[in-house]
């Protein structure tokens, strides 16, 4: 007797309807050779039963998977964004999606990503997205679209956003509201979009006329746990920042949280702004001004491009850079004599 929690293999679903495998796999693959009503029949039990054909046998089949591979190095607050904008990508095209996450700490290791697409590209999916990759000088059989592409210029099909631009706009949001003492918390420096972020900042204190104090710069990483103690450092400071742009909205929320602990409001005693718009930024308290980079949009692009890049390989590499926008909420506000 078959187990409940047993993968249902084809010859359970022959064994059900009374027909030979063979003919389950004809219906399975849509081929001709199968009377109508037997067809019928073995759909119906295909439905009840749930089977579902194995990948790798489909793969060799047809050379096919109708899947789409996605390789992140965390399932952290960018990537679940960036999943839901592939999804409503791929809604109606006859594809599917695979996730393949690291454990949060291979990001850091260059080449990575090497070791996941080697799986995935061309045995179980017809293409890869490479989210936020350390190189992009990857072999691959298989279509491949990079989001995010940390290492810089790629030879690869590219979606990425305005990270120098959006910055900029940030750091002369804070500029407007009177702000001169303006703190910086990077990202990752071996990052792209960490330098591009970085350089925007400094870009706007330089055409404001504001000189650089490089004393107001610490790094957080992207992360909390990385930016808690940089947080720390500049808001106990003797004469602290009135402003504090993070590169990105995690470590703006941990910024937050820190004035807060200290017994500094924000946005009374510390405007703070963020990069990225996550679902976390607009439920902060108080809620969160960010860039909105749309996250969303880089996976449907991203996703929309590879699908493209699979039906007709041949075409010429694209590089999408999506633009950025200011979401004001309630975490900034102006500078009072």
């Amino acid at each position: 007797m078959r187990k409940a929690q047993d993968r249902i293999t084809i010859g359970d679903v022959a064994a059900e309807a009374g027909v030979s495998i063979a003919t389950v796999s004809r219906v399975v693959n849509g081929r001709y050779g199968v009377a109508p009503d037997t067809s019928s029949r073995v759909q119906a039990v295909i439905d009840d039963l749930g089977y579902e054909s194995s990948l790798v046998a489909r793969s060799l089949r047809s050379h096919r998977t109708s899947v789409i591979g996605i390789i992140v190095p965390d399932l952290e607050p960018f990537s679940t964004e960036l999943l839901k904008g592939a999804a409503r990508a791929i809604h109606s095209t006859g594809y599917e999606l695979i996730v393949c996450a690291g454990d949060g700490h291979v990001g850091a290791q260059v080449g990575w990503e090497r070791r996941y697409l080697s799986r995935l590209n061309g045995t179980l999916a017809d293409g890869t997205l490479l989210v936020t990759p350390t190189v992009v000088d990857v072999a691959h059989n298989a279509p491949v679209v990079v989001v995010d592409p940390h290492a810089g210029a790629s030879p690869l099909p590219t979606v990425a956003s305005q990270n120098l631009e959006g910055a900029m706009t940030a750091t002369d949001y804070l500029i407007g509201l009177g702000h001169r003492r303006i703190g910086f918390i990077a990202g990752r420096p071996d990052l792209e979009s960490a330098r591009l972020r970085e350089q925007g900042y400094l870009k706007a204190l330089e055409r404001s006329g504001i000189g650089f104090d490089p004393g107001l710069v610490r790094v957080g990483e992207y992360t909390r746990e990385a930016t808690e103690g940089p947080a720390h450092e500049l808001l106990e400071m003797s004469d602290p920042p009135t402003a504090i742009f993070a590169a990105n909205d995690v470590s703006a929320i941990a910024t937050m949280d820190v004035a807060q602990s200290l017994g500094l409001s924000v946005p009374d005693d510390l405007s703070v702004i963020g990069f990225d718009n996550i679902l976390e930024s607009a439920l902060s308290s108080p809620s969160l001004t960010t860039i909105d980079q749309s996250i969303q949009e880089m996976g449907y692009e991203a996703t929309r491009l590879l699908v493209e890049l699979i039906d007709e390989p041949d075409q010429e590499p694209a590089h999408l850079t999506l633009p950025t926008e200011l979401v004001v909420r309630q975490s900034c506000r102006a500078v009072t004599a």
